[in-house]
């Protein structure tokens, strides 16, 4: 027998979103195939998968120990949120006859499928950062006999799904901060900045709609402007290490001495970015939208309004709950009063009152007239936009009176409903 050779190995997932990438969450099932690819016969000891998902960190930090001595200091830490093994060709052998139980692959193409869960469980989302990353993989590895194995690794991405929906992501963030600008060269003064957001919780794609208004009293000219940053922060042996990115921002008018500022729902555009990661013990990534004036040769006065970037977006009912109670913050905010609804004026309502009559008199008839409580609710439903009985001097339900002697005893009212 003519023993050919592994052309190829590969790793391809039954599941893709419509970019053709394997994307999962927690508890789905993850199914593909291993497809073997041989030129001829080819002896198989095991073909081997095993599925894992890591959160890992690590960085280093240089040290000094004294006069010309110094050394470096690795900072190291993992957490693993998956492991899955499986054997697809091969099974238990005896290590004194290595070749009982091998498989003969024969020329072509071999495909063999496998599945898996992912736990029940609050997994980390994909990330790649400067010193840190989650990451998930399938390797399959064909073992044959004297020979090295052949690995081929394939990653998939999972994503800890997080809903802006729920009501504390739908909160409007606002702020306002003062500062006053003071030098031995020029006149001092204040500068005030207030700003809002619509909702804490947004999705990559979005717009955030800014409200802000900004006062310069001071004698230097300024510039609104606003960014949105994401935060990375690594934890390894109980040391952390920081990182800070700028992800968008947008610039204001210059504003000079004595003018001001306001920004009207002014927009900016979140870029496709990574989720918040909240519950990965060893990594965390968070946003905020910074909101600034800038000062030339002063420090800048900033008003940081914290955000979460979700998976899922908002959905259409929330939005408009969102949009209205934003508008009604808004106006209060803005010093605007908020004006109730008028109550529907009574000349408008096409109640007779032979309705009204017929109303009372059904409700005096017994439980058992089956054939009109149907009548009797259509009317209970319009009966509290009646219009008031008209004014008399004379109460048409006066209360019973007895005369025991010279003096009148009047009964309580026994119908107090009435």
């Amino acid at each position: 027998m003519v023993l050919g050779k592994v052309r190829a190995l590969a790793v391809y997932f039954d599941s893709l979103n419509e970019n053709n990438l394997p994307v999962f969450s927690g508890g789905e099932l993850v199914s593909g195939r291993v497809v073997v690819e041989v030129t001829g016969d080819v002896r198989v000891k095991s073909l081997d998968i095993t599925a894992r998902g890591v959160a890992k960190v690590r960085w280093t930090e240089s040290r000094n120990a004294g006069a010309n001595t110094a050394y470096t200091q690795n900072y190291t830490e993992e957490v693993e949120y998956l492991h899955h093994y499986d054997t697809l060709i091969g099974e238990e052998r005896d290590e004194d006859c290595p070749e009982e139980g091998l498989t003969v692959l024969h020329a072509g193409l071999h495909e063999f499928a496998f599945s898996f869960n992912l736990p029940q469980m609050a997994l980390a989302t994909s990330f790649e950062g400067k010193h840190g990353s989650v990451r998930y993989w399938v390797k399959a590895e064909l073992h044959r006999p004297w020979l090295l194995p052949v690995k081929v690794k394939k990653e998939f991405i999972v994503f800890e799904h997080i809903d802006i929906n729920t009501p504390l992501l739908l909160a409007p963030q606002a702020g306002t901060k003062e500062k006053t600008l003071c030098c031995w060269f020029c006149a001092s003064g204040p500068i005030s900045l207030s700003a809002k957001i619509e909702r804490k919780g947004y999705t990559p794609g979005e717009s955030i709609q800014i409200f802000a208004e900004v006062e310069n009293c001071s004698s230097r000219v300024v510039v609104p402007k606003a960014a949105l940053y994401q935060t990375q922060t690594f934890f390894a042996k109980g040391k952390g290490k920081q990182i800070q990115q700028l992800v968008s921002n947008l610039r204001g008018d210059a504003l000079p001495q004595g003018k001001s500022q306001s920004w009207e729902g002014k927009m900016l555009k979140i870029p496709p970015v990574s989720p918040s990661i909240l519950d990965c013990p060893i990594i965390r990534v968070e946003y905020a939208l910074v909101v600034y004036v800038d000062v030339p040769g002063g420090l800048n006065l900033s008003l940081s309004l914290p955000l979460v970037i979700g998976t899922i977006p908002l959905h259409a009912c929330a939005s408009r709950t969102s949009s209205i109670s934003s508008t009604g913050s808004t106006l209060s905010w803005l010093g605007l009063q908020e004006r109730p609804e008028a109550p529907p004026s009574y000349s408008d309502l096409a109640i007779s009152e032979s309705q009204r009559r017929d109303c009372l008199q059904g409700c005096d008839r017994s439980d058992g007239e089956a054939e009109e409580h149907g009548a009797l609710l259509t009317y209970i439903t319009e009966f509290r936009y009646l219009p008031p009985p008209l004014y008399s001097e004379v109460d048409p339900y006066p209360d019973p009176v007895e005369v025991c002697g010279a003096a009148e005893v009047r009964r309580p009212d026994t119908c107090p409903s009435r």
